[in-house]
């Protein structure tokens, strides 16, 4: 699977090509800067971009403007945002294109070799990789008042958050340490609720209903 690296600290930067070349990936190109990213994301075509949201030379959204250009000139191109803070604008700006693969994750997420790696091949075979911390706040931040979210309990929030990671319902049961049954019977009642027929409609309600309106 070949993957083009963006992070300007170089330590970090190393890091991340020995992990994923550890793993079988084929990092085509690391770089530490904006300008240098849409070149090698649109000159490599990669499966997959591990990008770092703050670049050189601004040091603002470099990194999600540069992703989001190659997206637009490269449609469906996987990318992994990777940031020091929950941040919600960056965020949604990258739901806001539809097309392809996308992932937030907060960078102490690396650490957690398996669940990074897993992270990457998910967006790279044109899945969502929510980082749990980032669901956990866009779908808390909703009020009771607001529909359809808003008529979720505590529990099938949290249900909900799972489903958005991808997680099936053998693993939630696991997570949250209660019976396949008792999440069969949340994620009925999650569905029934949103009006929708299928998991995949609940998580793109989930992701758009907070972070595109």
């Amino acid at each position: 699977m070949r993957v083009v690296i963006a992070e300007d600290l170089a330590l970090l930067r190393d890091g991340l090509i020995r992990l994923l070349e550890a793993h079988d990936f084929e990092v085509l190109e690391a770089v530490d800067n904006g300008p240098s990213l849409l070149r090698a994301l649109t000159e490599h075509r990669p499966d997959v971009a591990v990008v770092d949201v703050r670049l050189p030379p601004t040091f603002t959204d470099e990194g999600l403007r540069a992703a989001l250009e190659a997206r637009a000139a490269v449609p469906g191109l996987p990318v992994l945002v990777l940031s020091q803070y929950v941040e919600q604008l960056y965020a949604r700006e990258l739901l806001a294109d539809r097309s392809g693969g996308v992932g937030y994750l907060l960078k102490d997420r690396v650490f957690n070799v398996g669940q990074f790696v897993d992270a990457v091949r998910q967006v790279a075979a044109g899945g969502t990789a929510m980082d749990p911390e980032v669901v956990g706040q866009l779908l808390s931040r909703r009020s009771a008042a607001d529909e359809p979210i808003g008529t979720l309990t505590p529990r099938e929030r949290e249900v909900l958050a799972l489903m958005v990671q991808g997680l099936s319902n053998p693993d939630i049961a696991d997570r949250l340490v209660v019976g396949r049954s008792t999440i069969k019977f949340h994620v009925s009642s999650i569905l029934g609720k949103l009006g929708v027929q299928s998991r995949t409609e609940a998580v793109a309600m989930a992701v758009q209903h907070r972070m595109l309106d």
